[in-house]
């Protein structure tokens, strides 16, 4: 830790589950994928070090298993919408403009004229299939708008996480400043096999225990560690309140980001002045904490199916966490910044035959996760992709590589290579940090002069083109209509041997 640092309600699309006898089942030739997407999960999980009171030993015993732990992945975007939007479509948001929650994919002409990542796989011979959250939920025309349409089988959600309010802290107090849902936790009325997470975990189970026709593309969707913080007690009785350690937090941190015309860019969030007025900072990262190791049961679940299938052997797992998730650090909770913690987010990758037990520190973005799976399963990289296959580095490691971008609102941009955060804003602030003597980011280094190739090298990975939100003028079909996409100028523009890793 940085201190000190049933099958219900089943929902058919586009054609049935294409079943068979065990005995004509084959999957030499393709290799089946489960994809794992936790929502606002850090990097709080035992394998990855940021809390080590953090218990997670299924997680921990994937990592273990001939998995490789991307230790520095970046997110397209910090918010769930955007971030999800990009990795699923191979498109960033300043292509596709999509940009916030309140933006729907499907109303990026860009975003929906290329196929998502499981309509490509269903289009190249997969049988792709769905429970919890993958696509960013929307209210279209009445109607729940859960990325349905891009799935052969989806599972509609059924479940919840029902509380008794007596129970819960938060919901009396004055919220005044917070922006979407509320700051809450305490334990659920139900037991976890009531819960939702639960529940698409067991569908996931039951799906692993069918003979595909086809090799599958499954995903699940995993909604907590997401607010509200509502899991059964007995994750919160897991971790004792006094002993729980919070990461540090400089209240000075943002006296040095400064807008062009000298003013303070950013204050501390209402989240984090509530928090610290009710003294509830122990209480709320034991919230977060408990909901993890809640999590951390559900995927177990699904890895003991999988071990118990007749598909362990050929079956690409990917685990992630859609972006990061404040705990006081910048002086706030929640996401949506362009800061490490908000940022940088888990990914585990276990390709049988290929990864071994390993980290790999280099800088890689949940953008490259759509050509990687292609590459992995014999496919051809669809052409519209900005991401690239990090194949080489489940192969080795050490492999050089590329700095990451992440974009959080129009024009608002970070670029993180090894050793550099470079941020810069719409209205022309900028920052720099370097994580070799600063991992929390709390000096911001843009007005020393000594750094300024570091920061003419790192703006050359800015996108070309800033899409309008969507859903805007046809301006947003720039990339795709014929825009080189940076990653095909990285090599162009940047001299890599120049830049420090």
């Amino acid at each position: 830790m940085k201190n000190s640092k049933t099958l219900i309600g089943l929902a058919l699309v586009s054609c049935s589950p294409m079943l068979t006898s065990a005995a004509q089942v084959n999957h030499k030739e393709k290799m089946n994928v489960l994809f794992i997407a936790v929502d606002d999960l850090n990097d709080w999980i035992g394998c990855f070090g940021g809390n080590p009171q953090v218990k997670t030993p299924n997680i921990d015993r994937l990592a273990r298993n001939n998995a490789m732990i991307m230790m520095n992945t970046q997110c397209p975007s910090s918010v769930s919408c955007p971030s999800r939007s990009a990795f699923l479509t191979g498109l960033r948001p300043s292509t596709t403009g999509v940009y916030q929650n309140t933006q729907n994919l499907r109303d990026s002409k860009t975003a929906m004229s290329v196929p998502t990542m499981p309509q490509y796989f269903s289009q190249n011979g997969y049988f792709s299939l769905s429970t919890g959250k993958i696509f960013h939920k929307h209210q279209a025309n009445g109607e729940l708008d859960a990325g349905q349409w891009a799935f052969d089988l989806w599972q509609k959600e059924t479940g919840g996480f029902p509380i008794d309010r007596s129970k819960v802290p938060m919901s009396g107090m004055d919220v005044t400043g917070t922006v979407g849902t509320l700051m809450d936790w305490g334990p659920t009325s139900v037991g976890k096999e009531e819960t939702q997470d639960w529940i698409s975990a067991q569908w996931i189970v039951k799906q692993l225990q069918q003979d595909f026709e086809k090799p599958f593309f499954m995903m699940l969707g995993i909604s907590k560690p997401h607010l509200t913080w509502y899991v059964p007690q007995e994750y919160f009785e897991r971790y004792d309140l006094n002993s729980i350690v919070v990461p540090d937090i400089n209240e000075d941190d943002l006296d040095d980001i400064l807008t062009p015309d000298g003013k303070k860019k950013f204050e501390p969030s209402a989240d984090y002045r509530i928090i610290k007025q009710s003294g509830k900072f122990k209480d709320a990262a034991r919230a977060y904490m408990a909901c993890i190791s809640y999590v951390d049961d559900c995927i177990g679940l699904v890895l003991d199916a999988l071990e118990n299938s007749k598909y362990k052997d050929n079956t690409i797992i990917v685990l992630l966490g859609d972006h990061g998730w404040f705990l006081g650090e910048k002086m706030r909770y929640r996401k949506t910044f362009l800061w490490e913690e908000s940022v940088r987010s888990p990914l585990i990758i276990k390709v049988p035959g290929l990864t071994e037990t390993s980290k790999c520190t280099r800088v890689v973005n949940f953008m490259d996760l759509y050509p990687t799976l292609a590459d992995l399963c014999g496919l051809p990289t669809p052409a519209h992709c900005e991401g690239r296959s990090i194949v080489p580095l489940l192969k080795n490691p050490n492999t050089r590589w590329y700095p990451s971008l992440t974009t959080m609102g129009y024009k608002n941009h970070s670029v993180r290579s090894e050793q550099y955060r470079y941020n810069i804003y719409e209205d022309g602030t900028e920052e720099l940090y370097d994580h070799n003597t600063d991992p929390m980011e709390w000096k911001n280094l843009i007005n020393d002069p000594k750094y300024n190739k570091v920061v003419k090298k790192l703006r050359a990975y800015l996108p070309g083109t800033d899409a309008k939100p969507s859903p805007g003028s046809d301006d947003n079909t720039a990339a795709v209509a014929g825009k080189k996409p940076v990653s095909d100028l990285r090599t162009v523009i940047i001299n890599e041997e120049d830049l420090e890793y």
